[in-house]
Order: structure tokens, then C-alpha cells, then sequence
């Protein structure tokens, strides 16, 4: 899909990928629809790119209906969207304080399963109704964000490792489901990028994570994610797939 002139929204947008996403689709001539629960993140990164910014709650269909509604009334209904919101929460099965609390499962997986499902399968309504553009009659692409967690997750990781492994499982039957409606459906499953998740680490952890990373051998620039974007965006061919993007890292156990 040619991504100038086209409506874009990105959750998760007020930071780390989303923000970088943002950027990046607005920088390729699209008109972008910014989506974050942080206010003030989400309005800076709108207001950096020229685009429209929503305070969100991906885990609200209300919240998610009025942030796509207010894209559509300034850009039109969106033909891409990414999804890049999510949350990490460390947490063992059996700690030292008894069993991991069902609520921090229940958040991890509602925030990072849930909420992306429930923003690709409004946003996919809408693009369904749209026209078929291009020789093949696209009418959509959503990315969403999976994790290398989802296939090495760490001790401590498995709720989130839980949570991005929905998100690459559900990849594939979405995009079979939609693909005769002219949507294509992809996720990144990224590595270790220098985010604000990553922020709070000591620099021995840091130091522990870039060892590694094969090459290039450091953490990845959130642009590197964005960059992948815009190509599954103009790359008709890829779709139903979840790709790595992670310098070769391979999680230890722990």
C-alpha cells in the first residue's frame, strides 16, 4: 500500500515504538491518529507530527470506538493500524510471597492480548467497508506487536510471555479470516529495543541483555521498529506471519 495520504492510528503512541511509528508513517505522507492512555505523552507526539491525538484505553471498546471516530471525522477511516500498546509486569508463578496474584496475569493479558484484539477487530470493521484501492484490491493493514518473549520468555515472564504469545498466535486466523476483504494482518515480534520498559534497568542488566544480542550488538532503535512498519505496509506480500526482529538475541532462562 502507497502510505501517502493514507489514515493511519497508533496505539501505544505517546512513547517508545508507537511514538517512533507515528513518526515515521506521518514522515511517509500519512495522516496520523495518535492512541495512549498517557495524555501528556500522546498530545506531544500528535502535536510534533501534525496529527490527531485520542486518550485511550485499548482495553474499552467505548474509549477505543471514540479514539478511531475522532481519526475518521479528521483523516477518514484508517487503512493502517498498528498496535504497539502494552505493559510488563515481573512477576514469578510461586514467589517468595506465595503464588503470582491472578490480577497481575489478568492485567498483563487484558492490557496486551485483549487491547490489541480489541483495536484490530474495530479497526478491521472499518476498513472492510472501504473501497479495494491498488491492482489487488487492498483495502487494510494492521501490525500488531508481539514479543521474543512469546517464544524464549524468561522466569518471571509468563504473563507477558503469555500475552505476546497470543498476539503472534492470533495472526495467522486473522488474516485468513479477513484476508477475502482485502486486509492483511502481521505482527513484529521485537526484541530488545531501547524503550521506556527498558529504562528502569540497572546498567548490569543492560549490559547482561546487549551480551546477547548477536549483531548489531546493542538494543534497537525504536526507528529500527518503525522502519519495519512502513515496509509490511508497502509489502503486499507479507501477511499471516509474526517476524523477529531482535539482532539474533535468544533469551536465557533468566
Amino acid at each position: 500500500m502507497d502510505i501517502r495520504n493514507q489514515a493511519a492510528v497508533v496505539t501505544g503512541g505517546g512513547s517508545g515504538l508507537g511514538a517512533a511509528t507515528a513518526r515515521a508513517l506521518a514522515a511517509a505522507g500519512a495522516k496520523v491518529t495518535v492512541l495512549d492512555v498517557n495524555e501528556a505523552g500522546v498530545k506531544a507526539t500528535a502535536e510534533a507530527i501534525g496529527g490527531v491525538a485520542a486518550v485511550c484505553d485499548v482495553t474499552n471498546p467505548d474509549s477505543v470506538q471514540a479514539a478511531l471516530k475522532a481519526g475518521a471525522d479528521a483523516h477518514g477511516p484508517a487503512r493502517i493500524c498498528v498496535n504497539c500498546a502494552g505493559i510488563v509486569v515481573g512477576a514469578r508463578v510461586v514467589g517468595k510471597k506465595g503464588p503470582m496474584p491472578l490480577e497481575t496475569f489478568s492485567k498483563v493479558i487484558t492490557v496486551n492480548l485483549i487491547g490489541t484484539f480489541n483495536v484490530m477487530r474495530l479497526a478491521a470493521e472499518a476498513m472492510t467497508a472501504l473501497d479495494p484501492i491498488g491492482e489487488d484490491g487492498e483495502r487494510g493493514v494492521i501490525v500488531n506487536t508481539s514479543s521474543v518473549a512469546a517464544f524464549d520468555g524468561q522466569i518471571g515472564q509468563c504473563a507477558y510471555s503469555a500475552s505476546k504469545g497470543g498476539v503472534a498466535s492470533l495472526t495467522l486466523p486473522a488474516a485468513r479470516e479477513l484476508a477475502p476483504r482485502g486486509v492483511r494482518v502481521m505482527a513484529i515480534a521485537p526484541g530488545l529495543f531501547e524503550t521506556p520498559m527498558m529504562g528502569g534497568m540497572p546498567p548490569e542488566v543492560h549490559a547482561s541483555l546487549i551480551a546477547g544480542t548477536l549483531f548489531p550488538h546493542r538494543l534497537g532503535k525504536p526507528e529500527e521498529y518503525a522502519e519495519f512498519v512502513l515496509h509490511i505496509v508497502q509489502n503486499r506480500m507479507l501477511n499471516g506471519t509474526t517476524v523477529r526482529l531482535d539482532g539474533a538475541v535468544r533469551l536465557a532462562p533468566q
